[in-house]
């Protein structure tokens, strides 16, 4: 049985070895692909490499002699998704990420402090970490996080630092609530930032009907304004409540 053959040209330079040019031989050689490699050893070599095939990016792939083009055309090939979401387009992974993350965290927590996982205290530290971590990731670049914030919410549009202090807020909050600590200080700040997201939210999308990204990941976040960050603003009042019922004795576990 003959094996398939395919053709690679990659940049593998003193100072630059081209990762997409790794991923293509890699991708290849498990999809059964025996590979003959080439190396474009030179910025020279490379740009003749382009100016003779007419394209403007490497790697590039040829099976049986037709040209399949660079790394994410390989994966179309063989009808896998692009490695890379295309600009602008929607992406809830960072979402997935950290709901997920901060899910198993608190199933951890629960682990070593308790000897198990079914604790109400587990679904209090995944709420509290997640709130932690979505600040982290607007806090990577607050000027761009609050830009965004202002296409939607109600009270930065009214008062601009706001949209600075949000996500330190936010932060603060989850932090105290991991710790189960200073209630007076974490649940009024979570039911404030809590509620007026979620009405901002509520009145963009679903009364206004706009359709706008969501800040809640990030300032260049390509996860659409809706269900996502409603959930985040919900889960803070929630946390909220049920922090601030915990505190004056109304619950007692």
């Amino acid at each position: 049985m003959s094996t398939t053959k395919a053709t690679v040209y990659r940049m593998v330079m003193p100072d630059h070895l081209c990762p997409y040019g790794l991923k293509t031989v890699d991708l290849l050689k498990r999809e059964g692909f025996e590979v003959e490699d080439h190396h474009l050893t030179t910025r020279e070599e490379t740009d003749a490499f382009k100016e003779e095939h007419g394209v403007e990016t490497t790697p590039q792939t040829f099976i049986d002699g037709k040209r399949i083009g660079g790394y994410d055309d390989l994966r179309g090939h063989f009808g896998k998704s692009r490695s890379q979401p295309k600009e602008g387009e929607t992406s809830y992974q960072p979402v997935i990420a950290i709901f997920g993350v901060a899910f198993l965290l608190g199933l951890a927590i629960s682990w070593y402090v308790f000897d198990t996982v079914f604790t109400v205290q587990a679904i209090e530290w995944f709420v509290s970490l997640s709130m932690a971590l979505l600040a982290i990731q607007k806090l990577q670049d607050v000027r761009s996080f609050s830009t965004m914030f202002l296409n939607y919410d109600l009270l930065a549009r009214r008062w601009v630092p706001y949209g600075f202090v949000y996500p330190f807020g936010e932060g603060l909050a989850g932090v105290l609530m991991v710790a189960h600590t200073l209630p007076i200080i974490s649940v009024p700040v979570s039911l404030f930032i809590g509620t007026v997201g979620a009405v901002s939210v509520f009145k963009a999308v679903y009364i206004d009907k706009r359709e706008l990204k969501c800040a809640c990941v990030g300032g260049n976040s390509n996860v659409p304004l809706g269900f996502v960050s409603l959930t985040e603003n919900l889960f803070m009042i929630g946390m909220g409540l049920w922090m601030g019922a915990k505190a004056l004795g109304w619950i007692a576990i």
